[in-house]
């Protein structure tokens, strides 16, 4: 709190001090209201959300914090609670609870897809839908699926390891491979959503960027009666060739008057991993602005030397 509101605190037995301009000490004091509410309500806060809740009463000075960190799991008894970390998580949760095509983009770390497989995993368990079909794009980042060993289902298995870590984290082992034996949730590389109708379906594209125009108008008009859809996905990390245009950006500029879709973007300021994570980001983009602008500059020069004994 000293170091995001430039105020002292102090700390006797159970009582809180604070010291400081009136306005910063009034939202410190609210913060601090809000999180003893909600250990009260044997919610564990951690240190990082501290400061993650002063940003969101700081930039939403009417928000409470108990709808903003509301489980998203928490009706369906999961495993682990899972809810939104800011309120740009919170505007993501609420779009995909009113649209049936969502569309995040977003640098890496904002929860775009955890987030999707949490109300993707409480919408299957509240039968709201029958099945849940997760799939990304088998692209190389560097790598030659060739050179890998075993049969070309072996070979992608590695590009999807993400989304079977988010299901496993979310749901006992046990019920997970159960479900995924009986394709109640199937996770696949987008190649085998071609020719399929996704009727009863919450469907979630994971790595758009890296999706051909081609690739996602496939997908997107395979979904059928009943069924959600989330694209997740940052422009700024696209591992196709620099000859081929990303489809989700394509999407995005296409579809973004079309009535029934959601669009949600992040920036690295709802990076809700490591600090340093938002550093890095924000690193990344100076060099590239960086390397833009001097590739748009004119070459120096005084123009074609004169020939000897001019």
């Amino acid at each position: 709190m000293e170091q995001e509101l430039g105020i002292r605190v102090r700390a006797r037995g159970n009582e809180v001090r604070l010291v400081g301009e009136a306005e910063r000490v009034a939202l410190a004091r609210k913060v601090l209201e809000q999180l003893y509410a909600l250990v009260r309500q044997g919610r564990p806060v951690h240190a990082r959300e501290v400061r993650e809740a002063i940003r969101i009463v700081r930039g939403e000075p009417e928000a409470d914090l108990e709808e903003v960190y509301e489980n998203i799991l928490g009706s369906v008894h999961a495993r682990r609670r899972i809810g939104a970390r800011n309120l740009a998580q919170r505007r993501y949760i609420e779009l995909m609870r009113e649209y049936d095509c969502v569309f995040a983009i977003g640098p890496a770390g904002t929860g775009k897809t955890y987030l999707a497989m949490a109300m993707a995993v409480a919408a299957l368990n509240r039968r709201e839908v029958s099945r849940l079909i997760l799939t990304r794009p088998a692209v190389e980042a560097g790598e030659r699926l060739g050179f890998l060993p075993g049969t070309m289902a072996e070979k992608v298995n590695p590009y999807l390891r993400p989304l079977y870590d988010a299901l496993h984290d979310m749901m006992d082992f046990e019920k997970a491979q159960r479900l995924l034996e009986r394709d109640v949730i199937e996770v696949a590389p987008l190649a085998f959503m071609r020719g399929r109708t996704l009727n009863d379906c919450f469907v979630i594209l994971d790595e758009a960027q890296n999706t051909t125009s081609d690739q996602m108008k496939m997908f997107l008009t395979r979904l059928g009666y009943g069924s959600k859809a989330v694209v997740t996905g940052d422009i700024t990390q696209s591992d196709l060739p620099a000859d081929r245009h990303s489809g989700l950006e394509e999407a995005a500029r296409i579809l973004r008057e079309v009535r029934g879709i959601g669009f949600m973007h992040f920036t690295e300021a709802d990076v809700v991993r490591h600090p340093l994570v938002q550093e890095i980001i924000r690193a990344y983009d100076r060099a590239e602005r960086d390397r833009r602008r001097s590739a748009s500059m004119p070459a120096s020069g005084t123009g074609p030397a004169e020939p000897d004994g001019a």
